[in-house]
């Protein structure tokens, strides 16, 4: 026979027999697997050579967890949480607080901001002072054009005469020697503007320390970004005081001298401007006009003020006019203004009380 190499071989071809040995009843076909059984080597036949029938589900074997049973004392521990340093504690409840006082400093910041911005065309209807009276308080607004340009340039000239030319609440330099000066407790060499008193008739108290004094520094600052000067001498005058429970010069015009505010006189004008570094020890002569000799007897006190600025001010006024009222911005004359409903053109009623009450009419 030739050499046939083994790659040129054909394939052995391997057939079952049709008729092989009898199947081994330890091993079935497949096509004899118990019903509804997948495990070819399930149970084996019984005697007669079958099958015994599936389980039934509730009788089915139970599934074995993947995970191996153990007893309760032989599992591990559960581990222990770790332990809080008493400095990191600290240093949180620190944050909280820090974040806290940030939110209410926010809050009042925007607040103080709105009712600032608010004071442009809203008459305050009280203040810190007026609140702050235990006797009572009596004010009512009235518009700066219908009050007497001789009260005008009176308080301007006593008070502060550079409101209408100095841009800001005050000057710089001034400030630093007034704290310089109260720091060695010296007396104050100059006073504060009228900004810085509608701050702190507005929104303080009358207690002299640096911190109400630095406070009230801040506010005006504040105020005089959003209220123009004419604005600002119109709070000043309806809400600065003129007797122990008079706020304002409407009620104080009548009070004193039975008179509108557009009709004061130069005389009574620096009367009432004296009035306002003191205005707690004076009362209502008899007839009208200023009385000192009041039961607390410091009417001496208020009387000093008055006699200061009825030396000082003829001359400014005379020299001056009405110019730094209208480089306010105030023009005109308060009896040319037309009538209107809140001109202060009839006396209060709280007034008339009060006068009624001490008996000087």
């Amino acid at each position: 026979m030739a050499h046939v190499p083994p790659d040129r071989r054909p394939a052995a071809r391997f057939r079952r027999p049709a008729d092989g040995p009898p199947p081994d009843p330890a091993y079935p076909p497949f096509d004899r697997f118990p019903p509804g059984s997948d495990d070819r080597y399930g149970p084996p036949p019984d005697a007669a050579g079958g099958y015994p029938p599936a389980p039934a589900d509730d009788q089915a074997r139970p599934q074995r967890s993947w995970r191996r049973d153990r007893p309760a004392d032989a599992r591990p521990p559960a581990p222990e949480p770790p332990r809080r340093s008493w400095r990191r504690d600290r240093a949180g409840r620190r944050r909280g607080v820090l974040r806290g006082l940030g939110r209410l400093l926010a809050v009042v910041l925007v607040v103080q901001a709105l009712v600032m911005v608010a004071l442009r065309w809203v008459d305050p209807p009280t203040t810190a002072f007026m609140a702050a009276n235990p006797a009572g308080s009596i004010q009512q607004s009235v518009p700066v054009e219908h009050v007497s340009r001789n009260f005008l340039a009176a308080v301007i000239a006593h008070e502060d005469a550079q409101l209408p030319y100095r841009a800001g609440a005050f000057e710089w330099e001034a400030l630093f020697a007034r704290a310089q000066t109260h720091l060695r407790g010296g007396d104050d060499p100059s006073g504060s503007t009228i900004p810085q008193q509608v701050a702190k008739n507005l929104f303080l108290n009358q207690e002299l320390s640096a911190w109400r004094k630095a406070v009230e520094a801040g506010l005006a600052a504040e105020l005089a970004l959003v209220v123009d000067d004419r604005r600002m001498l119109e709070l000043y005058v309806n809400h600065a005081q003129f007797g122990p429970t008079l706020y304002g010069v409407c009620t104080a015009s009548w009070y004193y001298f039975d008179t509108p505010p557009d009709t004061l006189y130069p005389e009574q004008a620096i009367q009432l401007a004296g009035l306002l570094p003191s205005p707690g020890h004076v009362r209502r002569a008899p007839g009208g006009g200023l009385d000192f000799e009041v039961e607390d007897g410091l009417g001496w006190l208020s009387r000093s003020h008055v006699l200061n600025a009825e030396n000082r001010l003829p001359r400014h006024l005379d020299r001056l006019g009405f110019q730094p009222v209208e480089d306010v911005g105030i023009s005109g004359l308060a009896a040319d203004e037309p009538d209107s409903g809140d001109d202060c053109s009839e006396r209060p009623q709280e007034v008339a009380d009060l006068i009624a009450a001490e008996g000087t009419a």
